[in-house]
């Protein structure tokens, strides 16, 4: 996403203040209110699974307090928004994994919502439900073939399209669906879910997990008997739901613009229902 950057120009002030008179230069000059106290900025980076529910926040909330923050919103995947706020080069790193023991120290995970992580097919491969078995088959490379897969609408060799290892929902995929079995090398790497979703609406033989928000136009594959939907998720029947968190470094000082927008989406009704259109909230 492409955010706009704001410069100032003031080449020419010194020239033209030599040209007023001594007493006209030591008259103090009234700055409005306004101007003199310029907004926070609030710069995020990391999950391509969190940035869409991210971006909806951030106009709720500026639709609330209209002038509170300024936002920049980037990307880059979990590991690098967790890495980028330990090194306090943004105000809030955005996570779609859980924190584990090789993050960096001093680092705080506040909770913001949950998601579905779903496994899907081309739309035209009407692929019902997957055991954690045959998925642990079909992405180790086990299970090649289409047609050694029940249900499958096509037959010919499964493409594999997977996350990058800096993707919290490769993480989450790992842990959820995978367990201790590993993902065959010959998988087609992306690194986003935007990437992942247009290689499976691109090639009839493709599978891929991503994001619930991610799957329109794709067929969504049931898992361990259970359908992916946003019904599920919210319902806890979904086995394969994860956290979404905002990483700051340390906790947010009370009062401050990182603290009072954290809070907004944790404890407000606004925020809440926003959530709800493709995610789960917290209340």
């Amino acid at each position: 996403m492409t955010t706009p950057r704001l410069t100032g120009a003031f080449a020419g002030l010194a020239a033209s203040a030599m040209l007023l008179p001594a007493a006209a230069s030591a008259k103090p000059v009234s700055v409005p209110q306004a101007q003199a106290a310029q907004k926070p900025v609030i710069t995020l980076s990391g999950s391509t699974s969190v940035a869409p529910l991210a971006s909806k926040l951030i106009k709720g909330y500026l639709k609330q307090y209209k002038g509170r923050a300024k936002f920049k919103l980037l990307q880059g995947g979990s590991d690098v928004g967790i890495a980028d706020v330990a090194a306090d080069r943004v105000s809030i790193g955005m996570s779609s994994r859980d924190g584990k023991g090789g993050d960096p120290g001093g680092i705080v995970f506040n909770k913001i919502a949950r998601d579905a992580i779903c496994l899907s097919t081309n739309a035209n491969n009407k692929v019902a439900n997957l055991s954690q078995q045959q998925v642990q088959a079909i992405f180790s490379g086990q299970v090649r073939d289409w047609g050694q897969v029940p249900g499958a609408t096509t037959t010919g060799p499964i493409n594999l399209v997977v996350r990058t290892a800096a993707s919290g929902t490769q993480d989450a995929f790992q842990k959820l669906f995978m367990g201790s079995a590993k993902i065959a090398s010959s998988a087609a790497t992306k690194a986003s879910n935007g990437l992942v979703a247009s290689s499976v609406k691109s090639d009839p033989n493709a599978i891929g997990y991503l994001s619930y928000a991610f799957t329109k136009g794709l067929n969504d594959v049931g898992y361990q008997g259970t359908e992916c939907s946003l019904r599920t998720a919210k319902a806890g029947t979904y086995p394969g739901s994860r956290n979404f968190w905002m990483v700051t470094r340390g906790k947010p000082g009370v009062g401050s613009p990182v603290q009072k927008f954290i809070y907004w989406i944790q404890n407000s009704n606004r925020a809440a229902k926003i959530t709800a259109s493709e995610w789960v909230p917290l209340k």
